[in-house]
């Protein structure tokens, strides 16, 4: 490049330097939106590109031995894939999100081919910052959101620091060649340039190696993260047997259940016959959990309806290494060593046996909960009522409110005497709606795609998930949602960039679908209704509006409220809503009458 080149370069540089420093400054500073976000980030990019050919251009003329067509090859690629990103904002957080990660790698891999072929002596330590920087960007397709938020200030800063940087140095570089001239003319060619520094070549290769330990160590605690627990496959035991009857609420066979029993307790697994969303023959498995010390009496039963725990065989809570802590687990075990009572919990179908999990439909879960409890009657090592009380805590709250809803028609040889629901998604639409943004949200509605996809085939809800979720969805449907698993489906959910699904397929027929699972009654037996008011997955004002069409309906409803309880705390061993649980159970069988609040709703 000639001096007058060089000069005519000047102002380019200039403004593509102050165009960069204002560029990072909006993506640290601004308030933008994911669709400005874009366009800034493109435009810098765009910046950032023009910026590396220039100074190819450069390298090529001092001859310092870098590639030029790999440069021109990085600064082509960057200017486009920022174009892109300007251009189209629509393609919003997974597309950005994945150019990200590819400028990453891309500008890894034209460092690594720059120190291959360098003859500079600190040319390995180039060579191992280049592949740490390829691993960096690899890890952001695991972490798009994180990505994105990092990206948002990391890089915004880093932008800054570009376009100071090539401002700075336009002035350098002339005196730098000035001062060279100088010292060339005192003491003679090749005394001017020196090599770096024994203690600099060391500092750049210490730094080099911690880079790529950190990219490897995190690429390993994301994949022991969000990978997930290892948890046990279904064994035998979970297979229907081939002459299995076709009469729902059958009991086929059980097991004795020795993991995680409260003291003063024994539990089995069972298997029964059920039916499927369809209405068609299908099998389920649960548990059974009784005092050790049995009476002559028939014991009273308590008909449990389990909350999320998953959507695949691996997560049936009778597989858990705690199989009933689920909800109110503190109240039931009370219930069962002190009061003598006896719980049937079911695994609902797809978690312990094959098929397809009916998630959230409210339907589905009621007869495979009443199937369980019919199956018991015919447990021999028991002998319980018929009569029961219905528990059941989010999912299973809902399912709860389902089964004292079907349970005179579906099953009418047992009674109902009460049902307990802890923070029922009993809205599923507005909860679709209200959390669709939220990681737990985004886990929910994920678990709603990879079901109801095969449930309802006519949705094709796969066809029309949000960008850059289905792999998300797909995920996800593989975690369960108890124990360790717990923290790598939330993780999951929170990297899913874009709600699951689009707001006109919320509007549509798969709209009116979840519309379709509320319970809306009647309910034959008193209802109690349990919210608490911390509660970051089903809402407490849209918990109160379901109460509030319920009563104005006819219903009464219990309604009781927990100020600074979440969603999980609400039955937590220390909640003030157990003792409450517990009270109001054995009221139900006492036949104490049963209150409502419906005129005074608290909020």
């Amino acid at each position: 490049m000639t001096s007058s080149e060089s000069h005519a370069g000047t102002p380019l540089r200039i403004m593509l330097g102050l165009g960069s420093v204002l560029a990072g400054a909006a993506l640290f500073l601004a308030p933008l939106s994911p669709q400005a976000l874009a366009v800034v980030t493109g435009v810098a990019l765009v910046i950032t590109g023009v910026s590396l050919l220039l100074r190819t251009r450069q390298d090529r003329a001092a001859g310092s031995g870098r590639v030029p067509r790999a440069g021109l090859a990085l600064g082509a690629l960057v200017i486009a894939l920022g174009a892109i990103i300007a251009v189209w904002p629509a393609g919003g957080a997974p597309g950005l999100a994945f150019l990200i990660g590819a400028a990453i790698i891309a500008h890894g891999l034209f460092s690594a081919v720059r120190a291959l072929r360098s003859d500079a002596p600190d040319r390995a330590s180039d060579l191992i910052a280049a592949v740490a920087t390829a691993a960096f960007g690899a890890l952001t397709f695991t972490w798009p959101v994180l990505t994105l938020a990092v990206f948002r200030y990391g890089v915004g800063a880093w932008f800054v620091f570009f376009g100071l940087r090539t401002l700075i140095e336009l002035i350098p570089r002339r005196r730098s060649r000035r001062g060279a001239a100088d010292r060339e003319a005192v003491d003679g060619p090749g005394d001017a340039v020196s090599g770096p520094s024994r203690a600099r070549r060391w500092a750049r290769a210490v730094g080099s190696v911690a880079a790529l330990a950190l990219a490897l160590l995190l690429a390993y605690g994301s994949g022991a993260i969000l990978g997930g627990a290892p948890l046990p496959e279904p064994g035998r035991f979970y297979t229907a047997p081939a002459d299995a009857p076709n009469e729902p609420g059958r009991l086929l066979r059980s097991e004795p259940l020795t993991t995680g029993v409260p003291a003063g307790a024994q539990a089995w697994r069972i298997l029964y016959t059920t039916t499927h969303p369809d209405g068609s023959p299908a099998v389920s498995s649960g548990t059974v959990i009784a005092p050790k010390q049995l009476g002559d009496e028939p014991l009273p039963l308590l008909t449990v309806a389990h909350g999320t725990t998953g959507v695949v065989p691996k997560c049936a809570p009778s597989l858990s290494a705690a199989p009933f802590a689920d909800g109110a687990g503190t109240a039931l075990a009370e219930m069962v060593t002190q009061h003598g009572w006896v719980a049937v919990t079911s695994d609902y179908i797809g978690l312990g046996t094959q098929g397809t999990h009916p998630y959230l439909i409210g339907d589905a879960e009621a007869r495979n909960v009443l199937d369980a409890s019919r199956a018991v009657q015919q447990f021999d090592p028991l002998e319980t009522t018929t009569d029961t009380v219905v528990w059941g805590h989010s999912q299973g709250g809902q399912g709860a409110l389902w089964t004292g809803q079907i349970a005179g028609d579906y099953a009418p040889e047992l009674t109902v005497k009460g049902v307990a629901a802890f923070a029922p998604a009993a809205d599923l639409y507005g909860l679709a709606e209200a959390d669709k943004t939220d990681a737990a949200g985004k886990t929910v509605s994920a678990y709603i795609a990879a079901t109801w996809d095969r449930i309802y085939p006519e949705l094709e809800l796969e066809r029309h998930l949000t960008p850059g979720s289905a792999g998300g969805v797909e995920k996800i449907e593989d975690l369960c949602f108890n124990g360790d698993d717990v923290l790598a489906a939330i993780l999951q959910g929170s990297q899913v960039p874009n709600q699951i699904f689009p707001d006109s397929v919320l509007a549509g027929e798969f709209g009116d679908r979840l519309k379709a699972q509320d319970p809306t009654g009647p309910f034959p037996a008193p209802v109690m209704v349990a919210q608490g008011l911390a509660d970051p997955l089903v809402k407490p004002d849209m918990q109160h509006d379901w109460v509030a069409a319920r009563c104005k309906a006819g219903e009464q409803i219990d309604y009781r409220t927990f100020p600074g309880l979440s969603h999980n705390t609400l039955v937590a061993a220390d909640s003030p809503l157990t003792p409450q649980i517990v009270q109001w159970t054995l009221d139900r069988w006492s036949d104490a009458p049963a209150t409502s609040n419906c005129d005074d709703l608290p909020r």
